[in-house]
């Protein structure tokens, strides 16, 4: 059936394959179609009104239609062909003697502790070898190269139970032990064995008896790895808003009527959330399936909670905090029509939810919803593609939304709802900006943590109430600079300075992970007076520490969450005001409802606002109206105390009055004004590779080949711009340079066709020295 997957001989490989549709009929073929070995699924993983959705991909992100299935299912579930590589008995007998070169000598050390996947070998040895050398190997005798199929790593899991026989067999003859469970499995009825096993009367031998004699029988039933957290008391539903109840009616009224799209803007605490779960209600009422996506794995925990508050236990999560098996189960689940409600980020607008009537992206102006590796697909954008396929409702909601999405409402795409007030009428947070010009000479944490944010953290706390503090940048100094000659710590890797962490006691590259240990000394002059310059959240943590030791501190970034379940604990902690004062980057500035913190602390407001991105402005705007949305969430008032070098720049006026309209009169003229996105659409090409030369000469081959096939194709491609080839704002990453082309277009056809051809025409042919180009279609990062 559609959607399964099968085994197929693919010339002298075995590979999985996705049914997408069957022929009922034999047609006239010129060729003899090889046999299907083998079906791997009793029930479809996905619907056939999936398949429309995946070829639409496929077409818009050029990405072929295998890669996008494979994207959206669940990982480890590919049945694999392997070339394993096995010594001979030559190969051992020769890895003593003067015979082989050294390289040969490395790849059979390689493999003399038993067989490896060529795939492995060939990258593990140094310096790496083509598979053509493992043939060579082969034809000498050291080696024999055979395939074998390398199972899925995820599959359904069966649990063992019992249930007793219905039988008019003689039990006099079972001891008193014997008796004893069977009438406790009589009792109970079908049960998990591994329950059984827990009662005193039970032992393997006992249970053997039962079952040789036919009083009881095994069986396997499938059972689902459950990832949902601690049970949750329902909730009774508030009584909605004047404002609320507007917006869940004209929604409510356009299910089931066809595709229609949707942007609600919310102030922060207006209670988007309610709104979601009134909606979803309505269309589990016309027997419609839900999605509902959220841009943070730690927000997850929160919606899901309120969810199951609701719903009870009918919703599926979905997101790459799940193991494998949790993910699949959950999976399995949705596509066998257990639950029709789904929560989870982006990789969730996947979900194989069928008669799917409502879409929602909650935060859809975030960034985490763009995926920057492999298929780079933006869930928020397919979240409209998907609500248009099936005939669904799609709502996107905010309360700073992408100056994209405005756009769409004032071009008629979207049709805009407003939250103007918050629930409870409670008041909006009172910000006021400090310039930290007029402290950046004041001694040690004074520069950074202000006279007047230290005396609002110290009243704060005297009224036992909870303090934000924000600074995205994490770390302890992120400027480490030698005294003696100037020079920068830098990656070896990468085009960026490393990043003290004391608690590591290392210096550390947040863009590759390279780390050397903190007594390292300058690589210019070998001094080892090295000045840590700059700060971070860990720095803020220990200085919040010294001033308030008597508080309970905790710190959210990615170095305090690498454990699993530290994220959830922090946040816990905060939820039920064990701790006093919370620093943390971006993860704690969106979606987070903690009604005790009256205080939001923003540490250096303008501190995006330089990145050579033109959508930098809008970032910072979003990031500073979404953390000052943290205060004041409960019944006491918010403040907000904005440190800012740029106390006059329209991003920053636009975040302290939270006011989106505002921000967006000025931008949008800045984006007309060039031709940027929401005006134009934008493709990134990038090349990169190890060696510098060669990276360089395919960006000026592929740069030189787009610009004469725009020439030679007038007027085809009139409206398309070039930017480039140049240097990648960080030009060295993980050992990669990296170039970039940017082709802009106010039109999308003549931009994709100009793409598909340069991919499938030339591409291939200018790769060379491990040189790699990839497409970006819509990039959201320009670094």
């Amino acid at each position: 059936m559609p959607g399964m997957r099968v085994l197929v001989p693919f010339n002298s490989r075995t590979v999985t394959a996705f049914i997408l549709s069957v022929n009922s009929g034999r047609r006239d073929l010129d060729f003899e179609p090889k046999p299907i070995l083998d079906v791997l699924d009793p029930t479809p993983l996905f619907h056939m009104s999936h398949i429309p959705f995946f070829k639409w991909i496929s077409l818009y992100y050029l990405c072929p239609l295998g890669d996008v299935i494979k994207t959206a299912l669940p990982g480890g579930i590919t049945v694999q062909d392997l070339t394993l590589v096995r010594i001979t008995e030559k190969g051992l007998a020769a890895i003593g003697s003067t015979e082989l070169s050294q390289q040969e000598r490395r790849v059979l050390s390689g493999v003399i502790d038993g067989p490896k996947a060529s795939s492995v070998l060939v990258r593990s040895v140094e310096p790496p070898v083509k598979t053509s050398f493992l043939n060579t190997l082969e034809r000498k005798g050291f080696v024999r190269l055979t395939r074998d199929l390398k199972k899925s790593s995820t599959n359904r899991k069966f649990e063992t139970w019992v249930k007793p026989v219905e039988t008019a067999l003689d039990v006099s003859a079972l001891t008193d032990t014997q008796s004893g469970l069977l009438e406790h499995i009589r009792e109970t009825g079908e049960s998990p064995l591994s329950r059984i096993k827990k009662t005193p009367c039970y032992s393997p031998s006992r249970m053997a008896a039962l079952e040789i004699r036919g009083f009881v029988t095994r069986f396997d039933r499938q059972v689902y790895r459950d990832p949902l957290g601690d049970s949750v008391i329902p909730d009774i539903p508030p009584d909605l808003t004047d404002e609320q109840a507007a917006v869940v009616s004209e929604v409510s009224g356009v299910l089931e009527r066809g595709f229609s799209s949707w942007l609600l803007v919310g102030v922060t605490g207006s209670g988007k959330t309610e709104v979601y779960m009134r909606l979803v209600q309505d269309a589990l009422e016309k027997n419609l399936s839900a999605l509902v996506l959220v841009p943070e794995i730690s927000l997850i925990s929160q919606t899901e909670k309120r969810f199951r508050m609701r719903f009870g236990d009918t919703i599926a999560v979905l997101h790459s905090g799940l193991t494998k098996g949790e993910k699949f189960d959950q999976w399995l689940r949705i596509a066998e029509k257990q639950v029709r409600i789904v929560i989870g980020a982006r990789s969730a607008i996947f979900a194989p939810l069928e008669n799917l009537g409502l879409v929602i992206v909650d935060e859809e102006h975030d960034a985490s919803y763009k995926q920057e590796n492999g298929l780079r697909y933006n869930a928020r954008d397919l979240a409209v593609v998907r609500a248009k396929l099936e005939n669904a409702v799609c709502l996107l909601g905010s309360a700073t939304p992408s100056v994209q999405s405005y756009r769409n409402t004032e071009n008629g795409k979207f049709r805009e709802l407003v939250l103007t007030r918050r629930v409870s009428d409670r008041q909006m947070p009172r910000i006021e900006r400090v310039d930290l010009k007029t402290y950046r000479d004041y001694p040690g944490i004074r520069s950074f943590i202000t006279p007047p944010l230290e005396e609002a953290m110290a009243r704060t706390l005297r009224e036992k109430e909870q303090v934000l503090l924000f600074l995205n940048r994490r770390g302890y100094a992120n400027y480490p600079v030698c005294a003696t000659c100037g020079e920068t710590m830098k990656c070896v890797s990468c085009d960026v300075s490393l990043t003290y962490h004391q608690s590591r006691n290392a210096y550390r590259c947040h863009m590759c992970g390279y780390m050397i240990p903190s007594v390292s000394k300058c690589r210019v002059c070998n001094s080892s007076n090295i000045k840590n310059l700059g700060f971070g959240t860990e720095r803020i943590e220990a200085a919040v520490k010294a001033l308030f030791p008597d508080a309970s501190v905790a710190r959210l970034d990615q170095d305090t969450t690498v454990r699993q379940g530290s994220m959830l604990k922090i946040l816990k902690d905060v939820k039920e005001r064990r701790t006093d004062i919370l620093v943390g980057t971006q993860m704690i500035a969106k979606g987070h409802d903690f009604p005790g913190i009256t205080l939001v602390g923003v540490i250096c407001a303008d501190q995006g606002l330089n990145f050579p991105d033109f959508r930098s402005c809008e970032r910072t705007f979003q990031l500073l109206a979404q953390v000052a949305g943290r205060a004041g969430r409960g019944d006491t008032p918010g403040r907000v105390i904005m440190q800012t070098y740029n106390p006059d720049h329209f991003s920053i006026l636009a975040a302290e009055k939270q006011d989106f309209r505002e921000f967006y009169a000025q931008e949008i003229q800045f984006r007309h004004s060039l031709g940027y996105p929401p005006f134009s659409r934008m493709i990134q090409i990038r090349i990169s590779g190890k060696n510098k030369t060669a990276a360089q000469e395919t960006a000026e081959l592929a740069g030189a080949w787009i610009t004469n096939h725009i020439t030679a194709h007038q007027p085809l491609f009139d409206a398309v711009g070039i930017m480039g080839p140049i240097e990648a704002p960080i030009f060295k990453m993980a050992d990669q340079y990296r170039w970039q082309i940017l082709l802009k277009s106010a039109a999308q056809n003549p931009l994709h066709t100009l793409t598909r051809r340069f991919v499938h025409e030339i591409s291939g042919s200018l790769k060379k020295d491990g040189v790699r180009i990839s497409t970006d279609i819509d990039p959201y990062y320009l670094m």
